[in-house]
């Protein structure tokens, strides 16, 4: 434990809570606004309010997986009001705009309906201890027609709309029997995301064919991985990337490596060597950034992903009553290193910051942030999971696949469940899940 560098001294009345915001219901702000209103909103010591565009939460790492339907958020999203009133805090639906570090409040965008109207206007919330938590969306990296014909599964709404047109690219396959036609998938990005999908993409068509589309098979599918770099899962093991390549080589998936991507067009994805990489859909899942809006937001420190800086306790360099966790926050270990985009980082980054925020309140000393790498792992769908587990040990890491990788894999959406329900309902959760697997279809088809 250390003092932090910076003394903050309250600014509140003492009869007046102090007031907590928390931007962006993720993996890290959700456990993070979780923790603190049960050790804090509960008995009143402090207001819990949690912003978000969006009125359920997802965790993202399953987002491929309700991109092809075999996931159903229906049953696994989380609304954040009823979950909000729960856990003693208050939930605000909207998009953060700008930060008034003088006045110490968050603006927000006007909400407009369907057709426009202005429902609600511009807002701002008052803070007295703010928390960025909005996470990262993909990185297209200005790459020409890449926004206008690729997809990027960065939310729901977008993995919605992958799943709308998988499905109508199939329904055409269906109905006009005999036609040579193919479901042509591109993927660009062989990250997590980008293998992940590729695998899933089989096991759903594979799964398909059962419901009412006989005339679909996985020869219908052809799957495109774009690499470019030399390798796929460049960030993990060169172990575990091998192991990946040759299961995705035994799906059918067409991987390429050392192939850069110049442009974007109606018929598919353009090379820097000329060639033209057909698809019907186009998935872009190479590399990420924070939002635009967030490059100097408030005169606070970011790089150049937009990612704001933060020191030991995860507070911003500029602003100590601002902090930072997850994908949005540059977190720089002592080593030189930084720590990895990961729903781990944000995990451990969530625990260290309910810890200080509870430490300023009550004016201890700060607890200084620590990764540690508990290893990768990468699911291939039913097919094979492979990762390594304990990447923290000086002498290495254990590579695991098969079905104990499996188990391992599903186990990390188990804690973070955990996290946000508890024990008990967690237990309620996954017997729920148990039913389901018998009462309802494997695929979600709408």
């Amino acid at each position: 434990m250390q003092t932090s560098t910076t003394a903050i001294t309250q600014a509140t009345d003492q009869h007046t809570p102090p007031r907590i915001v928390i931007v962006g219901g993720g993996a890290g702000g959700l456990e993070l606004a979780t923790k603190l209103g049960n050790k804090l909103g509960k008995k009143k010591r402090a207001e819990i309010t949690l912003i978000d565009r969006n009125t359920t939460h997802l965790w993202k790492p399953l987002l491929h997986e309700i991109a092809v339907g075999t996931m159903d958020e229906g049953i696994d999203a989380v609304s954040y009001r009823g979950h909000a009133n729960t856990h003693h805090f208050a939930f605000r639906v909207g998009t953060m705009t700008d930060i008034d570090r003088n006045t110490r409040e968050v603006i927000l965008a006007p909400i407009n309906d369907e057709e426009g109207i202005e429902v609600i206007p511009s807002t701002r919330i008052p803070y007295d201890y703010l928390v960025l938590a909005i996470g990262s969306i993909s990185n297209d990296f200005n790459t020409p027609g890449v926004k206008e014909h690729a997809i990027f599964l960065d939310s729901p709404n977008q993995a919605y709309k992958f799943r709308s047109r998988l499905l109508n690219k199939c329904l055409r396959i269906q109905r006009v029997l005999g036609e040579d036609d193919h479901v042509r998938v591109a993927i660009v990005g062989a990250g997590a995301t980008g293998v992940e999908l590729s695998a899933e993409l089989h096991h759903a068509v594979h799964e398909i064919h059962n419901y009412g589309f006989n005339a679909v098979t996985n020869e219908h599918l052809n799957v495109t991985l774009i690499e470019a770099g030399p390798r796929i899962l460049p960030a993990l093991p060169e172990r575990i990337s091998a192991a990946a390549h040759s299961e995705l080589a035994k799906l059918g998936v067409d991987v390429r490596l050392n192939t850069m991507i110049t442009s974007s067009s109606s018929d598919g994805l353009h090379t820097k060597d000329g060639q033209l990489i057909s698809a019907d859909l186009i998935v872009w899942a190479a590399g990420i950034k924070v939002p635009d809006f967030m490059a100097n937001i408030a005169g606070l420190e970011t790089n150049r992903i937009n990612q704001l800086h933060v020191n030991a306790f995860l507070q911003t360099t500029r602003d100590p009553r601002i902090l930072a966790i997850g994908d949005c926050a540059q977190f720089t270990n002592p080593d030189g290193s930084r720590v990895p985009p990961r729903a781990q980082s944000a995990h451990q980054m969530a625990s260290t910051c309910f810890t200080n925020l509870v430490a300023l309140l009550e004016n201890k000393p700060l607890k200084v942030y620590k990764y540690s790498d508990h290893g990768s792992l990468i699911s291939l769908a039913s097919y094979s999971t492979v990762g390594n587990l304990m990447g923290n040990l000086s002498k290495g890491s254990l590579f695991i696949e098969g079905r104990l990788a499996r188990m391992v894999y599903i186990s990390l959406y188990r804690m973070h469940q955990m996290a946000i329900h508890g024990f008990f309902k967690t237990g309620l959760v996954m017997l729920a899940g148990r039913i389901n697997r018998w009462v309802r279809p494997r695929l979600k088809l709408h």
